[in-house]
C-alpha cells in the first residue's frame, strides 16, 4: 500500500497532537490504561452502533441453526466476545464459549448474559484469538469474529486456529471494517490515522485488506467473478460480500462459502448500474459474510 509524502506529512502532524499520548505510550502507561478502559468505550458506543447495524447482523446471523448437529446443539465459539453485543442475534439453547484477550470486558459480558437467558455459556476464556489451545480440535459448529481481526496481531494466525477447532462442515462467520477502495479519499485520511489509530484504540488497523488473508486461507474457492461492494446509507457504511462455493455447487443456501442473498441488494445494483458516481463514505469500510469448512 503506498505511502505518499503527504500522508507521511499528516501523519507527523497527527502524532504531535497526540504528543501526550504517545509519551504515555512510550512510558508503557498507556497500554495499561487503555486495556482497563477501553471496554467501557466500547459499552458507549456499541450502542448507537448496534442499532444502525441491527438489520444487517440480523440478516448475516439468520441461518446459524443450518450449522446444529442432528441433536439440535449448537456450539459456537466467538473470538474476541468484547461486551457481548452479538448474543442477542444467537438462537435459543445456543452453547456459546467466549473467548477475549482483555479480562476487563467481564463486567460488561456479564450484564449481556443476564439480557439474553436464552443462551448458555459453557466458559469464558482470556485468551488471544492466535491462542485456542484449550479449545479441542474439530470442536465446535460455528466460529462468529466481528470487528477483531483489525487488532490481532496475526490474521493467518486467527485463521489457522479458527480451521482447526471447526468442524468439518462448520461456517465462519465474520464481519470487519477493511482498507477503503484505492485513490480514495477515505483511505488517504485511513493512511494517515493509521498509526496514532493503533495507538489510541488498542492496537486496531485502518488499512487492513483481511479479505486477502480470507481468501487464500483454504476455506473455499471463489467463483463469483469478484466480490461486491454496497453502500448502506443507514450504517454510513461500506460491505465487502463475496459469493463462493465450497465444493458443493454453487447458491446452495447451506453450502456456501461467502454468502449473501444477493436479492436483498438489488435496488443498490441497479441504481449503480445506471450512475457509477458514488460518494465515498469518511467512515470505515466493512468486510462482512460467512464461510463454510469443508473436508473433502
Amino acid at each position: 500500500m503506498e505511502t505518499t509524502w503527504l500522508v507521511v506529512l499528516l501523519r507527523l502532524c497527527v502524532q504531535i497532537f497526540a504528543g501526550p499520548i504517545y509519551l504515555l505510550w512510550y512510558l508503557g502507561i498507556w497500554g495499561p490504561l487503555c486495556k482497563k478502559f477501553f471496554p467501557y468505550f466500547m459499552a458507549s458506543v456499541s450502542v448507537d452502533y448496534n442499532k444502525r447495524m441491527f438489520v444487517k447482523k440480523k440478516e448475516l446471523f439468520s441461518n446459524l441453526n443450518d450449522f446444529a448437529r442432528p441433536a439440535g446443539t449448537l456450539r459456537l465459539l466467538e473470538i474476541g466476545t468484547g461486551t457481548g453485543t452479538n448474543f442477542q442475534f444467537y438462537p435459543t439453547g445456543c452453547r456459546i464459549t467466549c473467548t477475549d484477550p482483555n479480562p476487563n470486558f467481564d463486567k460488561f459480558l456479564a450484564e449481556s448474559l443476564s439480557q439474553n437467558p436464552h443462551l448458555q455459556v459453557e466458559r469464558c476464556l482470556v485468551t488471544p484469538a492466535e491462542d485456542l489451545h484449550e479449545i479441542p480440535d474439530a470442536s465446535v459448529d460455528v466460529v462468529v469474529c466481528t470487528l477483531v481481526l483489525c487488532s490481532v496481531k496475526s490474521i493467518e494466525g486467527v485463521v489457522v486456529e479458527v480451521l482447526r477447532v471447526l468442524r468439518p462442515g462448520g461456517a465462519f462467520y465474520f464481519l470487519e471494517h477493511v482498507a477503503d477502495a484505492p485513490s480514495s479519499w477515505t483511505l488517504f485520511w485511513q493512511q494517515v490515522c493509521e498509526p496514532t489509530w493503533r495507538v489510541l484504540f488498542d492496537g486496531c488497523h485502518l488499512t487492513r485488506e483481511t479479505w486477502k488473508e480470507l481468501e487464500k486461507a483454504g476455506f473455499s474457492e471463489g467463483d463469483s467473478g469478484g466480490p461486491l461492494v454496497c453502500y448502506f446509507p443507514d450504517a454510513t457504511k461500506y460491505y465487502l460480500i463475496g459469493i463462493t462455493s465450497s465444493g458443493y455447487g454453487c447458491g446452495r443456501p447451506k453450502y456456501p462459502g461467502i454468502y449473501v442473498h444477493t436479492a436483498y441488494y438489488r435496488s443498490w445494483i441497479d441504481s449503480h448500474l445506471h450512475n457509477k458516481t458514488t460518494t465515498a463514505s469518511i467512515q470505515f469500510v466493512l468486510i462482512a459474510g460467512w464461510i463454510t469448512f469443508h473436508i473433502l
